[in-house]
């Protein structure tokens, strides 16, 4: 690791004993920021303070644990006990807290909205908060399914039949595919699917037509700054609907085709006059599906499938962008 130190950078996280050193975006963005000789610090949703109009994080010093095996990737640990620190004492705070998009989550980007009068923050609160992952989609109607946002079973009976008898359900906060149903028209349990998704009416749930591609899988862009840096096909297990890989989906290699790279032209330029720095796509069959700003992840699957390392690797690819904003 870089011994010169480029300054301190605040990751506000979930806590460091649920990174996956195998899987996490969070994790090897991290540990590029300590390659580059950041000093990274991490920070819980409790651990954010105002005080008066004064911005502050009680931040704990992150270093790697000494690996005990060889190739093993080392957790992330704390270097130190944790900090009370003004937040414009950072180069820059990086929001990287898992959803779901809750009431906690709301006051922290109140916090960052705040903070980033101190100092860079990506992504934008602002955007976080704006920027449904499920519905944000419904600025590109030319580009996604059918998508409709209901309560009512009468009124999901309705898109059932416009959409020819099968649609996909999703909870509207809903994150890893959780949740995610198909509903038919022949299903005699539609009534009680109804009743589950919507709460007996009394929330609201996603309803979009189904893609028949779904079972080759769906396609993960990540964005850093509006472009494309890699990609990622996510084939669901058999017999699965969903393919997070949270729910046992597998990576594949993939190649962008001249569809995603069309998507990724009009919704690049939207996501960054928002200040969506780094966001993933989910593309379907050809439709963009989610627009995920929170937590996107991804990075090393594509790490892996294209044997990148050094400043080849979605991480560093990451950092550059982040640091000509730094540097600007």
């Amino acid at each position: 690791m870089a011994t010169s130190t480029r300054g301190d950078a605040l990751f506000v996280l979930d806590p460091l004993r649920l990174l996956n050193p195998s899987a996490d975006s969070s994790y090897v963005m991290i540990t590029e920021a300590l390659r580059r000789g950041y000093r990274p610090y991490a920070v819980e949703l409790a651990g954010l303070s105002l005080r008066h109009n004064e911005v502050y994080a009680r931040a704990t010093p992150v270093r790697l644990a000494a690996p005990r095996a060889a190739n093993e990737r080392p957790p992330l640990v704390a270097a130190g006990d944790p900090e009370i620190r003004a937040v414009g004492s950072f180069r820059v705070v990086v929001m990287r807290k898992d959803p779901p998009v809750d009431a906690d989550f709301i006051i922290a980007t109140w916090w960052l909205d705040r903070a980033r009068n101190e100092t860079l923050v990506v992504n934008e609160p602002a955007g976080l908060r704006d920027l449904s992952e499920k519905l944000a989609i419904l600025e590109f109607p030319q580009l996604i399914p059918r998508t409709y946002l209901l309560r009512h079973a009468a009124d999901l009976r309705d898109a059932l039949r416009e959409l020819g008898g099968r649609m996909i359900l999703k909870p509207v906060y809903g994150f890893g595919g959780r949740g995610v149903v198909i509903a038919r028209e022949d299903d005699p349990n539609l009534s009680t699917l109804f009743e589950l998704a919507t709460r007996d009416g009394e929330g609201w749930t996603i309803a979009q037509a189904f893609v028949p591609e779904a079972k080759d899988g769906d396609k993960r862009i990540l964005l850093v700054d509006g472009e494309p840096i890699g990609a990622v096909l996510r084939v669901p297990a058999v017999g699965e609907l969903r393919n997070n890989f949270h729910m046992g989906g597998r990576p594949e290699l993939t190649e962008l085709t001249p569809r995603d790279r069309q998507i990724c032209a009009r919704v690049g330029p939207f996501l960054r006059d928002r200040g969506q720095f780094f966001v993933g796509l989910d593309i379907l069959g050809g439709y963009l599906t989610e627009i995920n700003v929170t937590s996107p992840t991804g990075m090393q699957e594509v790490n892996r499938l294209r044997g990148l390392e050094g400043d080849e690797t979605m991480e560093a690819r990451f950092w550059a962008a982040l640091e000509r904003k730094l540097d600007s």
